[in-house]
């Protein structure tokens, strides 16, 4: 292991929840707003993973009154307070970005038993 993994290492978050590519997720998300805080909750389906220590991030999906919203989290990020996963999916693919182009019952992922 070499020093750049050691310094990673001790910045990576251990307390999130395991979550996969399908799955539906609350996303609790620190927001600044003056010198004021709040947690705003982002839920939607996880569409893709990327990447590995640091620099992993995933991007979820939702449905926001009938306009496809997709956002980008950095994993580890400071303002990520918390993750829970909602449902398992039952997926076959690593990247789901085809359901971009469904709608309706279509775009629904199967819950995995």
């Amino acid at each position: 292991m070499n020093l750049i993994d050691l310094v990673e290492q001790k910045q990576q978050k251990t307390d999130l929840d395991p979550f996969d590519v399908g799955d539906t997720v609350k996303v609790h998300v620190i927001i600044k707003e003056g010198d004021k805080e709040r947690i705003q909750v982002f839920k939607g389906d996880v569409i893709s993973k990327r990447g590995r220590g640091l620099g992993a991030s995933f991007t979820v999906r939702k449905v926001s009154f009938g306009i496809g919203v997709e956002r980008i989290f950095p994993l580890h990020a400071r303002t990520i307070k918390k993750i829970e996963v909602v449902k398992k999916g039952k997926v076959r693919r690593a990247k789901l970005y085809y359901l971009r182009g469904l709608k309706g019952k279509a775009a629904k992922i199967k819950e995995a038993k």
